[in-house]
């Protein structure tokens, strides 16, 4: 019962503050921008191959690709840093504010603790996962409709890279989490979630495509796992992707692996550190 109450106390911490909204609120924008706009210039140099080739443009796509998957797995491939951030924000939050004191005093058991805000942000994540997607595939199909291609709605394959896109963000809000346990510190966690997922792994997963060898070990990045999980990603538009990825068990598993692991350390390091 005490892990239960703790996962409602999370919930409680969580929704009675504005950041969570605020975060679905920019994730939302940025999405709906990537997925429609990307959509439409899409539509456009399909629809008129002549004037994008004048233009500097290109209608070359990788073999077998289809555009409705590629703008729908916006929401997880760009949209993934905000459930991190809301993971880590859970954490840090408290040693920022200092009310890990009283969090610890309400429950003495620190593992169940953590554990209440690790399976609270899976669910928080899976909700960011959700706006995230019904924003992507409004974008994307209302951009898609407008050139008159096809836009996938009526078939399950993509209702099946929605869920999938779902659980791959409620792993990202568990992620989250576990750099927030290893990293207390609220700004140099944020700091390292950015940097990371909107600079380092890009640059790592493009310098991984170029070598055999190392485009094999990029594929266990956490952003390549994540795209592998899904099913679609425009890094594969961009030149990462000529790689075979991961099935998408497999980039399941390496997200788990890795939101457990970070979670788990953090527990037996800095979550067992004296509080004031």
């Amino acid at each position: 019962m005490s892990f239960v109450r703790s996962i409602a106390a999370e919930f409680r911490k969580v929704l009675t503050t504005r950041m969570w909204w605020l975060l679905a609120l920019v994730l939302v924008a940025y999405v709906a921008v990537m997925s429609g706009g990307f959509g439409a210039f899409l539509g456009w140099t399909v629809q008129n191959p002549e004037a994008a080739a004048q233009a500097g443009g290109s209608t070359a796509m990788p073999p077998g690709m289809e555009l409705a998957p590629l703008l729908y797995s916006f929401a997880s491939s760009v949209g993934y840093v905000f459930p991190v951030l809301l993971g880590a924000l859970a954490v840090t939050g408290e040693f920022r504010h200092r009310t890990l004191t009283a969090t610890f005093l309400a429950e003495p058991h620190r593992a169940t603790v953590l554990g209440g805000k690790f399976t609270s942000q899976l669910v928080m994540g899976a909700v960011l996962g959700v706006i995230g997607f019904a924003t992507s595939v409004g974008a994307g199909a209302a951009a898609l409709a407008a050139f008159d291609l096809e836009t996938g709605l009526d078939s399950s394959d993509t209702w099946a890279l929605v869920g999938r896109g779902i659980l791959a963000m409620a792993l990202w809000g568990a992620i989250g989490v576990g750099l927030g346990a290893l990293v207390p510190n609220q700004v140099a966690a944020i700091v390292i979630v950015i940097a990371f997922t909107q600079f380092v792994e890009p640059i790592l997963r493009l310098a991984a495509s170029l070598n055999d060898v190392t485009a094999e070990i990029g594929r266990y990045l956490p952003g390549a796992a994540s795209d592998a999980l899904v099913g679609a990603s425009f890094y594969s538009v961009a030149g990462m992707g000529a790689v075979e990825t991961l099935e998408w068990w497999q980039g399941g598993l390496v997200l788990l692996g890795i939101a457990v692991v970070a979670t788990v350390l953090g527990g037996l390091t800095t979550w067992r550190r004296d509080v004031s």
